[in-house]
């Protein structure tokens, strides 16, 4: 099972940007559908943003369309969320995870990805 690692959470004000990075540990990366989601306490995780194995086709939450971009890198194994324009509650614990399923074509079910890193934290605050 590959295994992820997030990075780049951090402490920020309302307007300013951050980009996450997902580490993947192996080559399967390359061929798996990739996901973004956050968690607040007491709150249920939420999707964000998905992205297919290729890299031509994204998903994009309400919350995050027009603000936040999806991408990867498959010669890094990595994947990317830039996020701008941030907001207070855009404040959580981000999550990268990998689709369970080679058919993934969009879901924003947490049910249908598998492995999962152990999140990286996100503050808005003035």
């Amino acid at each position: 099972q590959v295994v992820l690692t997030e990075s780049g959470g951090g402490l920020v004000q309302p307007g300013a940007s951050l980009k996450l990075s997902c580490a993947a540990s192996d080559r399967s990366f390359s061929s798996t559908a990739m996901g973004w989601f956050r968690q607040t306490p007491g709150k249920e995780r939420e999707f964000v943003a998905a992205i297919d194995w290729i890299g031509d086709v994204t998903y994009y939450s309400d919350a995050a369309k027009g603000r936040f971009t999806i991408s990867r890198d498959a010669a890094k194994n990595t994947l990317y969320l830039q996020m701008n324009s941030l907001k207070p509650e855009d404040a959580a614990v981000y999550y990268c995870a990998a689709a369970a399923t080679l058919y993934y074509r969009g879901s924003h079910d947490p049910a249908d990805f598998g492995s999962w890193g152990q999140g990286t934290q996100v503050t808005v605050s003035s």
